[in-house]
């Protein structure tokens, strides 16, 4: 109701006089407002510092981990070949299963060899028998020809006898073999332990004829072989600062550890070795190609599959391990936010080496104990102090990180 009276007792006044009263009426809203404080009790005009994550820097030996591409290959490949000639009669194994050294695969028709085994076993006995005639006959000789009751011609005769006999026992005990072997190969077994592919024959394919069918393949594959290049470049420059001591061999065994990537970015569990590296460049692509074995127990890993090799080949000294957000990368440097004791921000820059997953790798520019941000740049203000607090990585926004940081060189 006096809203209703003043507004009323407004229209009666002159024009002039309305401009003055709604003049007096803004100046009185705008002193109130500015009457509000929101600086905090007992320390007026001061901003409050903004909270910002950070991490203490911790040097120390940091392996330098070489992510490469490789490809996966049985340590073992057997082709299955028939070696008899015949029709294949049967398969005796599961496609895709794994098979022992030594068992049976295919059968084929065995019935032709059979016969040539009987008859060199047959071949073989008459030989055996005429060596015993012409053995009996040299000994009952012999004492003749010292009484000369024969000739020496006889005697001569009757021992050249007894020795080609025991050559045609010989021979045939040769064939006899020879034609066992051509029985067994009737029987096709596993020349090696490992997992057996599908039958490239069915039953009844004439095998063998005038080549060794290939039948199936047999890859063993626990362990498997990884193969996998590196640039000669970056092998020399290795070789370089190790050379020069700026980099350390990394420690552990003899044959350095592997680890791999697999085609959804997790981690195989299990590590490998490296076995070798070549000692020829490839003149075509410039890379030396390398091989590791991996343990493959329960089958998980297949041959030919790509994935991705880390490889820990030396150690930077000295070192330190930073979130990649904390990191601005541009071509005129790299550089980090280093938060003081008084809560001021400076920017520092520092020598980044390669990736290890979501962190870089630092090696120069910063120092034990210094706190490095992380978090928090979208809250900064020029000249502002802030609080440092520690930085986890479960907490972290990728909206807060810097957008330079984005921009690799």
């Amino acid at each position: 109701m006096p809203v209703l009276c003043l507004a009323r007792r407004d229209l009666l006044l002159p024009y002039t006089s309305r401009l003055l009263f709604s003049g007096s009426l803004l100046l009185a809203v705008l002193l109130t407002g500015c009457g509000k404080s929101n600086t905090p009790t007992g320390a007026p005009g001061a901003p409050s510092p903004v909270e910002v994550g950070v991490v203490t820097v911790t040097q120390g030996n940091v392996g330098l981990i070489t992510e490469l591409p490789g490809r996966l290959e049985a340590s073992r490949v057997a082709q299955v070949r028939a070696r008899a000639a015949g029709i294949l009669q049967k398969r005796v194994f599961t496609e895709g299963s794994d098979v022992k050294a030594g068992q049976l695969l295919f059968r084929i028709d065995a019935a032709p060899y059979a016969a040539a085994y009987q008859s060199a076993q047959a071949a073989l006995a008459k030989a055996q028998a005429n060596l015993g005639q012409a053995a009996a006959l040299a000994e009952r000789y012999k004492p003749l020809v010292e009484a000369n009751a024969v000739s020496q011609q006889d005697y001569a005769n009757a021992v050249a006898g007894q020795k080609q006999a025991e050559a045609d026992v010989a021979g045939g005990k040769a064939a006899v073999q020879t034609a066992k072997i051509n029985l067994d190969y009737a029987s096709v077994t596993a020349p090696i332990s490992g997992r057996i592919g599908r039958a490239l024959v069915t039953e009844g394919a004439l095998v063998g004829q005038g080549e060794a069918t290939q039948l199936a393949v047999i890859q063993q594959i626990d362990p498997l072989y990884v193969n996998f290049t590196q640039p000669a470049g970056e092998v020399m420059k290795l070789r370089k600062a190790l050379d020069d001591g700026q980099l350390k061999r990394a420690s552990g065994s003899a044959a350095a550890s592997v680890r791999l990537v697999l085609e959804d970015g997790t981690e195989y569990a299990r590590p490998g070795r490296l076995l070798f590296s070549d000692l020829t460049v490839d003149a075509t692509t410039g890379q030396i190609m390398l091989r590791a074995e991996v343990p493959n127990p329960g089958g998980l890993l297949l041959p030919g599959l790509y994935v991705r090799v880390r490889l820990e080949q030396a150690q930077a000294g000295d070192a330190v391990l930073l979130p990649q957000q904390a990191v601005a990368r541009s071509n005129l440097g790299d550089s980090v936010l280093v938060v003081s004791g008084d809560g001021k921000v400076t920017q520092r820059q520092v020598k980044v080496g390669n990736a290890q997953g979501a962190q870089w790798v630092i090696l120069g520019g910063l120092k034990t104990g210094e706190q490095v941000m992380v978090d928090g740049f979208q809250k900064l203000r020029p000249n502002a102090t802030v609080k440092a607090i520690a930085w986890h990585a479960q907490a972290t926004s990728p909206a807060s990180a810097p957008a330079a940081s984005a921009s690799a060189r």
